[in-house]
């Protein structure tokens, strides 16, 4: 039987929605605060499917980073010198807006700087010798010079084995992401934007002033604008965009005595992430051991890429060290042929802003602008 909505839930929830927006990760919030910030008599709706965001927002290793030279090489393979550092550009302001927006403590935000580690001399020599021409590019866009350097005499002092070379990214640091997305939902919520938690939409359908809306609980009801920001899971919506999921798995480690890992590191072209998280160690990626079967919106755990990722905490990052896992769980990303996000019009009365290639926390807070600017061109 179709469910049926009450007069005061009709009322209170679904009545004169000018935007509605699916998906409550970092890019919908964003852009649910721009739109409220220019237009806050906009009524606008945030309908999240599961409990918490359920791709990557609340389940990301908390890098505000905007990429490593052996990331910005490999790029450059696929897309030209403009593309690149213009969507590195375009990380490092979202970043800052980040920090303009929700606040350094607010976050735990520290510039502790990102180390990319070779344990081999000629991926090293390849990075190395694009130092200088990379730090010219990333002087104009951060106002700092020698961004990149080279942090071998650090090695030693973090406790690594089978490291032979390390090259730092003094600009980019570490946040807390529940922090931030706690700090971010609560903005949202006191401009006066509604959310409903636990709503999927089941189908859209355009009508004459904007859309219709049918749901799983059988309801229906009407927005003037439908705004896509489910990353990985848009195909639901978008099955001809350009983006597909990708799952990321990580674990995290119990508190370790006298921990010496703190900062955010880099390891293998970037499948390969780790930080420190007070005293404890984060470490996920491993998704290159098993490119088919991580392209999923499931989220699961495989024992390959688990053992693969404890194998390096035991002989690179923490030998010698003793340490328990305490928690592993994986995140959904949206990757595509190109790393830009995708934030256009994609049928009448509907948009989306999709796409953010594993770098949600750099590319969140512009990219939401950039779609509340673009909905609201149109109301």
């Amino acid at each position: 039987m179709k469910a049926q909505l009450s007069y005061w839930e009709r009322e209170r929830y679904f009545k004169n929605i000018d935007v509605l927006i699916a998906g409550s990760g970092i890019v919908g919030l964003n852009s649910a605060w721009q739109l409220k910030q220019k237009a806050p008599s906009l009524r606008i709706l945030v309908v999240e499917r599961g409990a918490l965001p359920t791709g990557a927002s609340t389940k990301n290793a908390g890098f505000a980073c905007f990429g490593s030279v052996s990331e910005l090489i490999d790029d450059l393979d696929r897309m030209t010198e403009d593309e690149v550092f213009s969507l590195v550009e375009k990380r490092f302001k979202g970043i800052h807006r980040l920090r303009q927006t929700i606040g350094d403590a607010n976050m735990d935000f520290h510039e502790w700087g990102g180390f990319e580690i070779f344990d081999d001399k000629k991926s090293f020599a390849k990075c190395s010798d694009r130092v200088e021409g990379f730090n010219q590019h990333l002087a104009e866009i951060t106002g700092r010079k020698n961004v990149y350097k080279n942090a071998d005499e650090q090695i030693a002092g973090f406790g690594f084995e089978k490291v032979k070379h390390m090259i730092i990214n003094t600009a980019e640091g570490q946040i807390d992401t529940g922090k931030m997305m706690d700090t971010l939902i609560a903005k949202v919520k006191d401009a006066g934007v509604t959310f409903l938690n636990g709503l999927e939409i089941s189908g859209v359908h355009p009508y004459e002033q904007g859309i219709h809306v049918d749901t799983e609980y059988g309801y229906s009801f009407n927005a003037r604008r439908l705004l896509i920001c489910t990353n990985g899971f848009a195909r639901q919506f978008l099955p001809t965009e350009d983006v597909e999921p990708a799952r990321a798995q990580v674990l995290i480690t119990n508190p370790i005595l006298s921990l010496k890992v703190r900062g955010t590191f880099h390891y293998d072209l970037g499948y390969y992430y780790f930080r420190n998280v007070g005293d404890r160690v984060l470490i996920g990626g491993g998704r290159n051991l098993d490119l088919k079967g991580e392209t999923t919106t499931e989220h699961a755990i495989t024992p390959l890429i688990q053992d693969r990722l404890e194998t390096l905490l035991r002989t690179m990052i923490l030998p010698g060290t003793q340490f328990s896992v305490d928690m592993r769980w994986s995140g959904t990303m949206g990757l595509g042929s190109k790393k830009a996000p995708i934030v256009k019009m994609v049928g009448e009365h509907v948009y989306c802003a999709i796409r953010l290639g594993g770098m949600g926390i750099a590319l969140g807070c512009l990219t939401g602008e950039e779609a509340a600017d673009m909905v609201l061109a149109d109301l």
